[in-house]
């Protein structure tokens, strides 16, 4: 894992251990990289409660839950789906956050809205708040599959902070 990964994989864990919390992801086009990031860490089972490839829309469906008419109407790689995701992730772990990722990363595959290197990016709490990013990366396959790692890394060490935060002043 990259030095950048490794470090907010390790600071993501050190603040859900902290808060008592536990995260679970959804992957697509990172096939696996970032639950493999996160429990390269010794202990991410204190934290880490599952990760799910889904790379194939039927494997959305099937483990997710999403509806086959979503991904028909707007395509697996969607804001919809990637919202979709990140709340089923939710829905099948016990975990507090959730976060999920579909994108292409190329070389094939692509379209005119989301050409080769768009990903989204998916966060939900079991509170129901979810939120999603739409990232572009340029390189190939490799690079654009490990930039979504660090950043999906760096927005859910945010959201962690922001949580705890915000249970703090209540």
């Amino acid at each position: 894992m990259g030095d950048c990964s490794y470090l907010l994989s390790r600071s993501l864990g050190e603040k859900l251990k902290a808060a008592g919390m536990k995260v679970a992801v959804a992957e697509s086009c990172t096939g696996g990289s970032l639950s493999k990031t996160l429990t390269d860490l010794p202990g991410s089972s204190l934290w880490f409660d599952r990760g799910f490839v889904t790379y194939s829309d039927e494997s959305k469906i099937a483990m997710l839950g999403i509806a086959a008419t979503e991904i028909e109407h707007w395509g697996a790689v969607s804001e919809t789906v990637a919202i979709q995701m990140a709340k089923g992730v939710i829905h099948q772990s016990v975990a507090d956050i959730s976060a999920s990722i579909t994108g292409f990363a190329g070389p094939e595959g692509g379209t005119r809205e989301n050409p080769v290197g768009t990903v989204y990016v998916a966060i939900a709490s079991r509170e129901g708040h979810c939120t999603c990013r739409k990232l572009f990366f340029t390189g190939g396959r490799q690079h654009i599959r490990e930039s979504t790692v660090a950043v999906t890394l760096q927005w859910l060490n945010e959201e962690v902070e922001r949580r705890v935060i915000d249970a703090q002043r209540k």
